[in-house]
């Protein structure tokens, strides 16, 4: 069962979007992935069983990726 969910926003080099956004695919834990048009280029959703996995998934696997410029994690709640 994945109870972490966040998503994070990715800003990338100009003209990166498509690569960056096939990288993310290959990531186990990204859901979903789609490109954005604003201040960001693409949302990628994360799902996963704890937040360490959370943690090294988005330090060690998505801030990895070549042409990523900045990103920003909302970790999502449960709302009760």
């Amino acid at each position: 069962m994945n109870n972490m969910r966040a998503f994070v926003l990715i800003t990338t080099e100009i003209g990166a979007m498509e690569q960056v956004l096939q990288d993310l695919k290959m990531i186990d834990c990204v859901s979903e992935t789609y490109l954005l048009y604003g201040v960001h280029d693409i949302i990628a959703i994360v799902k996963t069983n704890s937040m360490r996995q959370l943690k090294e998934t988005i330090s060690w696997k998505i801030r990895q990726i070549d042409h990523i410029l900045t990103s920003e994690t909302l970790i999502a709640m449960d709302v009760l």
